[in-house]
């Protein structure tokens, strides 16, 4: 039994200051090319240290707004972490394979896992889809031969299912507790759960980066599940 971490890589550049803020916003609609001299990624390097300090390996989930640069690569395969695909356009199964074949042909090399850009129905960007429509998203995951969906329900204690080949969490452990019962399900609920069952740990980097308080918390995570992080 083991930690599933997943990272959700939403902001190229972040949500501080207020002109990385824009160029987020900006690049999430348009496209701009990747600007290192605004830290592209940035908050997302500084955790892939942390993880690949602790020896600890990821999900990491990419809209076509967060592709990582040769820098994000270079750690990313240093940590052996798991590249998927962030899904924003999930209007229909051909708007989801036009995504995940844009995102392999960016990495040049096939992905196997996904998940959902948000799912409480608000829109975010003028290319986010906003239901979130998980039934759907397993058979399509199903039919275009991914292995992997890690979904965005809040009850960190649901099962993962199966359907033709594809593993589907279907809630994940949402470090940031805007999308989590903490009272239910607190940090050493998790620590517990880890112990018994395979749970999903959900983080946006850039959030993390934002708070001593989730810093703290992620890092108690991870260095408990080091020895047991599953992929």
């Amino acid at each position: 039994m083991a930690l599933i971490v997943r990272l959700d890589v939403d902001r190229p550049y972040g949500r501080e200051p207020w002109l990385r803020h824009a160029l987020s916003r900006l690049s999430s609609d348009f496209f701009l090319p990747r600007l290192e001299s605004m830290a592209y990624l940035a908050e997302l390097k500084w955790m892939l240290g942390l993880l690949n300090a602790q020896g600890v390996r990821a999900h990491l989930f990419f809209r076509r707004c967060t592709l990582p640069s040769e820098s994000a690569l270079e750690l990313i395969r240093q940590g052996g972490h798991e590249m998927g695909l962030h899904l924003e356009d999930s209007r229909s199964y051909s708007t989801f394979l036009r995504e995940k074949q844009a995102l392999e042909a960016a990495l040049g090399q096939p992905v196997y896992s996904f998940s959902k850009h948000g799912s409480r129905g608000i829109k975010y960007g003028l290319h986010h889809y906003a239901p979130y429509e998980p039934e759907k998203y397993m058979e399509w995951g199903a039919r275009a031969g991914m292995k992997l969906f890690l979904g965005n329900m809040e009850d960190p204690s649901l099962p993962a299912v199966s359907r033709d080949g594809c593993v589907c969490f279907p809630s994940a452990f949402w470090l940031e507790p805007s999308w989590r019962n903490v009272t239910l399900h607190p940090v050493s609920w998790l620590l517990s759960r880890m112990e018994t069952h395979d749970v999903v740990m959900l983080a946006h980097p850039e959030n993390i980066k934002a708070s001593p308080r989730l810093e703290e918390d992620f890092m108690t995570v991870i260095r408990a599940g080091k020895q047991q992080v599953a992929l």
